[in-house]
Formats: structure tokens, C-alpha cells, sequence
């Protein structure tokens, strides 16, 4: 435990995309004696996978988007957080705020440069989201999940750090198990997971292109799919007439233990995604949200294609036929897939959520901690702010 506990404000968007990192964060700086609250909306209060200790507190978030007639709205809502979250610093009074992207996070992070509060954000996308870039100009730093990140200014680039993706520690947990044997004449195991705007047109290809393998690969194979309530039925269907055996469902609890299992994963390229894949070492073909924003999605799936972990298919040229030929190519000797896991593995930032917290508390960290991290004295200033800490 650190010699002085410090508070941390952490503000999140309302999807798995910002918490989970978040979460990972909070979990992290909980471990170091440190005490974390969370700023999000309603959404991200009910997540599930929230630590039981770490107390959500909801502002209002504006968003401003295209249409002008919202802007008004949008505008009162942040002054409004803005105003609740001043609130929260009086009682909570952080030594920094952090922000993992989003509306919600945006109130809160002006708050806290208005207070002149350290302030860093994370984006966990290889494209510097909408909020993220709006403030990038005014916090402290900019963590980022990958070495490349389109729209980040080369003029913050003395500020920037690349610390990866945090992940859940049940998954973090897999990394140093081998890869699962491959043989010749094995299973082919097959996990395939969409999210919620997703997951049609993977049942729609994903069971045909299974289908349309060589024989002897076909034969093999064992298949795990996350489909919409609405196409179970349709999905089991041609499962079935194609003679090929898959466990299907809307949601699996125990999706690390799957991805353990997995051979091959088919899905979106979503932020958590990737760093999942890349922590575990899993081999991918990865369909690339269309619609995401700023076309983040094909910007995330560039370090592990490039790689050689992962293949990249666009979904106007996602089909069935497409699909086999990627697999057969992929799976075409025993080990070539595993060699693809290791390109994966090594993509990997397994120390993503301890090197966030250390940037974390070099920005709100008390002084005797950053006496420790530069090896010598304390400056004069230094040396008056801890007086003054161990008085108080």
C-alpha cells in the first residue's frame, strides 16, 4: 500500500468500451491504497462488472451532435454536470480526474480544469474519440492503446503515453497459458461474438462460410456464437442443415474461459476486443464496424493485421466465400494458426492497468512519491508540500 492514499475521479461513457478499462483502472488504484469514485450516466451505473467498491456517481451529459437544434439541450446538460461535479470534488477533493471518453466524461473533466485539477485521459480506440479531442489541448496527458492513433495532434505528442488497453483480470489471467494444441486431425474450435449492432451479419455469413471449409476442415470443427434473441432460431437453423455442431447463445457469462478454449475468433474489432484478443493470444478474423465512429474499428484491427494475428475483412466484402478463404488460409497447416496466436500475444499490453495508474500517480501522486520515482531530493516545494500534508 502507498505510503499516503490519495482520491481519483474517474469519468466514463455509459458503454463496456469505456467502463471496462475503467473498471480495470479503479481496481488497480484500489489495490494501491487509493480511494476511486466514478462519474457516468445511467447506463453506466447498471453495468454489469462494476467492483461492489466503487461508488457511481450520474451527471447529466449533454451531447452535441450534428443537428443544431440540439445544441441548447446538450449545452445545459454539461453546465449542469459541471456544476455537479464541482460539488463532488468539495467533498471528494481528487489529486486527479481521469477520462476514458464519452459525453458523461466531459462535464467532469472541465470541472477539474477549471480547478486546475491534473487531469488525463485514455482513449482506448486508435482513433482519438469526439470528447478526447475536444480536450486534448487542456489535461495533463493522453494515455493511448495503441502506438498509432489518427487525429491526435503531433503537438501533444511530448505528453502522450502509450500504456494499451486495461482488460479484465480473468482474462489478463490467461496470458500465460499456451496456446491450445492444433493438430492435424483435432478440433477446430470457433468462437464467435458480435455486439449488440453487430451480431446479424455474422449470423448471417458466419454459418454459410463454415460451411463452404474443405471437407476435412469442416469435419473438424466446433463452434461457439453469440447471436440477437431474434436470430437463434435462424442461426440454429443453418447450423443444422449444414451438419455442423455449435453452441449458440444471446450471452455467455464465462466468455474468458471460451476464449481460452478458442482456436479461431470471428468478430467486430471493437477497443476491448482487440486488447482481449491481443492479451490472451488469439488468432482473429475481424469484421470492422461499418457505422463506428470516425471509422474507428478498421483503425483498431491495423497493429494486429500488420502483425500477421489477425485478418481484416470489410464488411461490404464479407461474404460466406470470402470467409472460408480466410479460414482455409489461416488453418491451411497445424502451425500456422499457432503462429498467428503468438503475433497476437506479442501485440498484447498485459500491464496496460498498472502503467495507466503509474502515469496516474505521477500527475496526482503526493510528493513523497515523487521523490521516490526521481531518485533524489525534493525540491524546496516539494519538500513544503509534504510538510504540509503529514500536518494536516
Amino acid at each position: 500500500m502507498n505510503a499516503v492514499s490519495r482520491h481519483y475521479v474517474l469519468a466514463a461513457g455509459g458503454t463496456g468500451g469505456h467502463l471496462i478499462p475503467a473498471f480495470a483502472l479503479a481496481q488497480e488504484l484500489e489495490a494501491r491504497g487509493h480511494h476511486v469514485a466514478l462519474v457516468t450516466d445511467e447506463r453506466g451505473a447498471a453495468i454489469p462488472g462494476k467492483p461492489d467498491t466503487l461508488p457511481a456517481h450520474v451527471l447529466p451529459a449533454g451531447r452535441l451532435g450534428k443537428n443544431p437544434l440540439g445544441w441548447i439541450k446538450g449545452a445545459r446538460a454539461i453546465v449542469e454536470g459541471r456544476r455537479m461535479a464541482l460539488r463532488l470534488f468539495e467533498s471528494f477533493e481528487p489529486s486527479a480526474v481521469i477520462g476514458f471518453g464519452g459525453y458523461p466524461a466531459l462535464p467532469t473533466l472541465l470541472a477539474a480544469i477549471s480547478e486546475k485539477i491534473p487531469t488525463v485521459i485514455h482513449e482506448q480506440n486508435a482513433v482519438l474519440g469526439r470528447v478526447n479531442r475536444l480536450l486534448a489541448g487542456r489535461v495533463d496527458a493522453i494515455a493511448t492503446a495503441y502506438p498509432e492513433v489518427d487525429r491526435l495532434n503531433e503537438k501533444f505528442a511530448g505528453k502522450t503515453y502509450l500504456v494499451g488497453n486495461p482488460v479484465r483480470a480473468e482474462v489478463l489471467a490467461l496470458r500465460d497459458q499456451p496456446y491450445p494444441p492444433f493438430t492435424e486431425d483435432g478440433l477446430l474450435r470457433v468462437l464467435v461474438t458480435g455486439g449488440s449492432q453487430g451480431a446479424r451479419v455474422l449470423s448471417e455469413v458466419v454459418p454459410d462460410g463454415l460451411a463452404m471449409l474443405q471437407p476435412a476442415l469442416r469435419a473438424r470443427l466446433q463452434v461457439i456464437q453469440q447471436c440477437r434473441p431474434e436470430d437463434l432460431s435462424g442461426v440454429r437453423a443453418r447450423y443444422a442443415g449444414h451438419d455442423i455442431p455449435a453452441e449458440l447463445g444471446t450471452y455467455f457469462e464465462d466468455m474468458a474461459a471460451r476464449l481460452a478454449d478458442a482456436h479461431l475468433f470471428i468478430g467486430r474489432a471493437g477497443a476491448s476486443t482487440i486488447a482481449e484478443l491481443t492479451a490472451v493470444g488469439r488468432p482473429a478474423i475481424l469484421i470492422p464496424l461499418p457505422i463506428a465512429t470516425d471509422n474507428h474499428q478498421a483503425a483498431n484491427a491495423r497493429e494486429m493485421t500488420k502483425s500477421g494475428g489477425a485478418r481484416a475483412i470489410r464488411q461490404d466484402r464479407f461474404t460466406a466465400k470470402e470467409l472460408a478463404k480466410q479460414i482455409q488460409a489461416m488453418a491451411q497447416a497445424p502451425g500456422s494458426l499457432g503462429n498467428a496466436a503468438h503475433a497476437a500475444w506479442n501485440c498484447g499490453r498485459p500491464n496496460a492497468a498498472k502503467d495507466l495508474a503509474d502515469l496516474i500517480e505521477s500527475f496526482g501522486g503526493a510528493p513523497l512519491m515523487d521523490v521516490i520515482r526521481m531518485g533524489g531530493e525534493a525540491r524546496p516545494e516539494q519538500r513544503e508540500a509534504l510538510a504540509r500534508d503529514n500536518a494536516a
